[in-house]
């Protein structure tokens, strides 16, 4: 490999008059390489022989790095990106930051989620190549640091790509601005140290790509934006922006306006949610104390947005939601939306809450700017490398040609009434359940139920995912049975894979209640053997990998309106798993590809959760009229489950029925969908089993070729970079 990658060279180069693009994200979750680089390579089968020779098992290599440096799907996706880009022979480079620990690993002591450092390099880091050669000062108001790159291969069928990862050194205070991947913020302190990772991965990237421009074209930038694409991934390397000013108009002496335009050709913006907390405003002093210079050029670029609007004639209340300084706040969205050339959502109904919601006054003045690319996944980590058996059926019966051209997968939608090919695929998926069963049992020690339905729900701990709804379906269900009034009730494993971040309080509980029920189920004689919970313990793309190739059923049930794409529904479909889930994010998309009836769709859609808002939503009217949900949610307080004195369940109960001084009652609408929900569980249980069960599996993977990585990052290509 090093062939393609030396390890004294420099690192890859653009093309002195081509264009690249740059992906700046604060994660990338890359997962294991081990693997995937010997499949790209086309030598993984050559080397598990080669091993099976020496009496090695290649599966012993699972216990090595899997590097964690994201913490759900903005890193992930971001990961799929480079792959693709490397895959597709597009020039685009990765920039991030190269955490000592990864995210963190996940214990669980009775229940309760602890976390304990995620060594990722302790066996090494075989991957990545020190430069020191190009390492370069980052300057803090308070003292400097050394910014160290390091390359990673990303492997491609024709060309191999760098993901740059900086690392921070000259100092123990320094270290620690790469140490961990989102530090607790809960303190000013916290807080600043954000801000130094945002700022020292931004000048970092920035730097080097400005010092590159003029050792190639001089000191005229008239050609940058020709040159050299920026994609923002989220609000995180905003500062970039900024940063790319101050050099401009400080080192270079590049008019002030004449830098802006400049700008506004090289960066675009990728909004990956509508969540507030995650639109970031930074405090005006923290940027003042941490970075003056950046602070003044922000402040400038302020003035020059309102006279452009004034100019413009926008109206007050329409500069007053776009302005960029928002009362004692420096708002980063507000900052992107600005100075990008393109602003995109990363699903079709994500892209249309942004234009008539969120970023509303700029779409009306600049509508130009805003486009929509649907996320993707990469179908090499996440079909050909977790599911060969699936694809040497594809093989069979549509030849190889897929596996460049993943769109001929679509061929294999003519054999969707053939008995021959759906009994292959449903052999598949046993086989894949049954490797899913031994990974767990050796990681986890449990036994699943044999036979059973699969569903999973492996994803990121938040609210508006609403993993607290799924507990309360299973307890419905539950007391159901023990009720006896499911006679027919197939046998059906419930997976959940989630961490919680560390301060996370609400999310921390809700781990605790779904464990505490799992524990009450398995010691339950009359149900167990017909009902089961499995919490994964620490979750990571090396646990994926194993889940979505062996479940039945994704549970892709987030609010209606607020989970902006999902990658992870993507996976599921990819490798024959039904969605039951809103009609939220890129849930829409999959149902209009693979069809409305081939999946279990339930919920208030975003035109109800609206007129429910307006109109007033009384989430105890509903639990009094419901007598099951009403049992279920009460759990949480009637003694039925106890959380250790710590208050979790008392609070989530409160989140549900008095609300808090941030969100009224049921702020995700859980009592509205819930009844839905189990009606829709039940049904596949009812339905699974038959052959047109595993039809609509089928239909499922084999209409998934729209969601891979290798189109969105084309489309990126073509609607962004104009590579």
């Amino acid at each position: 490999m090093w062939a393609f990658f030396p390890r004294n060279s420099v690192s890859i180069p653009p093309a002195a008059d081509k264009k690249s693009a740059y992906y700046l994200s604060i994660e990338f979750l890359i997962g294991r390489m081990f693997y995937n680089n010997l499949m790209e390579l086309g030598v993984l089968e050559d080397v598990r022989g080669l091993l099976a020779e020496k009496g090695v098992d290649i599966s012993a290599f699972e216990e090595i790095e899997d590097a964690a440096l994201g913490n759900g799907g903005l890193g992930r996706l971001a990961a799929c990106y480079m792959d693709s880009a490397a895959a597709c022979d597009l020039p685009v480079y990765g920039r991030g930051i190269r955490y000592r620990y990864g995210l963190f690993k996940q214990k669980f002591e009775d229940g309760f989620q602890e976390e304990l450092p995620d060594d990722w390099q302790s066996f090494g880091d075989p991957w990545s190549i020190r430069r020191e050669s190009e390492s370069r000062r980052i300057r803090f108001a308070d003292g400097e640091v050394l910014s160290v790159p390091y390359d990673m291969p990303i492997i491609g069928k024709n060309r191999v790509n760098a993901l740059r990862l900086y690392q921070a050194e000259g100092s123990e205070s320094a270290a620690k601005i790469s140490e961990y991947l989102y530090p607790a913020d809960d303190t000013e302190e916290g807080k600043l140290l954000r801000l130094r990772q945002e700022y020292f991965l931004s000048a970092s990237a920035v730097g080097e790509l400005v010092e590159g421009y003029v050792k190639r074209h001089g000191k005229d930038f008239s050609r940058f934006g020709e040159l050299c694409a920026i994609q923002l991934n989220d609000t995180h390397p905003v500062l970039a922006v900024a940063e790319f000013l101050r050099i401009l108009t400080e080192e270079y002496f590049v008019p002030f306006g004449r830098a802006v335009g400049i700008a506004q050709s090289v960066f675009h913006y990728t909004n990956h949610t509508i969540l507030p907390e995650a639109l970031e405003c930074w405090p005006k002093k923290y940027i003042e104390k941490l970075l003056p210079d950046i602070y003044d050029i922000l402040l400038r670029l302020a003035a020059k947005q309102y006279r452009d609007m004034k100019k413009g004639g926008v109206p007050k209340e329409d500069c007053a939601a776009m302005r960029i300084v928002q009362g004692k706040n420096i708002s980063m969205a507000n900052t992107a939306v600005y100075m990008a050339g393109k602003v995109n959502g990363v699903a079709a109904i994500h892209t249309e809450i942004l234009k008539n919601s969120l970023f509303a006054p700029a779409y009306r003045y600049t509508p130009e700017k805003f486009v929509n690319v649907t996320n993707g996944v990469t179908q090499r980590r996440w079909l050909m490398l977790c599911d060969p058996e699936l694809c040497r059926l594809y093989d069979k019966y549509i030849g190889e040609g897929w596996r460049d051209n993943f769109s001929e997968i679509g061929k294999m939608r003519a054999f969707a009434a053939d008995a021959e090919v759906l009994g292959g695929f449903a052999a598949v998926k046993g086989e894949n359940k049954r490797r899913l069963a031994a990974y767990i049992r050796g990681r986890e020690g449990i036994e699943l139920l044999p036979n059973a339905i699969v569903y999973a729900q492996v994803k990121r701990l938040h609210e508006y995912k609403r993993q607290l709804m799924t507990a309360f379906a299973i307890l419905e269900i539950y007391f159901r049975l023990k009720r006896g009034e499911l006679p027919d009730f197939r046998p059906s494993v419930f997976l959940f894979g989630a961490k919680s971040a560390p301060s996370y309080f609400r999310a921390k509980g809700i781990i605790k209640f779904i464990n505490e029920i799992a524990k009450k189920i398995d010691g339950d004689p009359d149900v167990r053997d017909k009902l089961q919970i499995v919490f994964v313990c620490n979750y990571d793309v090396s646990y994926a990998e194993k889940i979505v190739a062996g479940s039945d059923v994704s549970l892709q049930v987030s609010t209606a309106g607020l989970e902006a794409s999902g990658t992870g529904n993507m996976k599921f479909m990819m490798n024959g798993a039904v969605t039951c889930g809103t009609m939220d994010g890129a849930n829409i998309e999959i149902v209009e590809r693979a069809g409305r009836e081939n999946n279990y769709i339930f919920g208030a859609e975003v035109e109800e959760i609206a007129r429910l808002k307006e109109e007033g939503y009384d989430p105890n009217a509903r639990l009094a009229a419901d007598g099951e949900m009403r049992r279920a949610v009460q759990t949480l307080t009637d003694g039925t489950f106890g959380d250790g004195g710590r208050g979790y369940f008392k609070d989530l109960y409160d989140s549900l029925t008095v609300g808090a001084s941030w969100h009224k009652p049921d702020h995700y609408f859980i009592m509205r969908d819930l009844p839905e929900y189990v009606d829709r569980l039940l049904e596949i249980n009812a339905e699974y089993g038959a052959q047109s069960f595993v039809r609509k599996q089928f239909i499922n993977a084999v209409s998934a070729a729209y969601f891979s990585s290798d189109r969105s990052v084309r489309e990126y290509a073509e609607k962004i970079w104009n590579l």
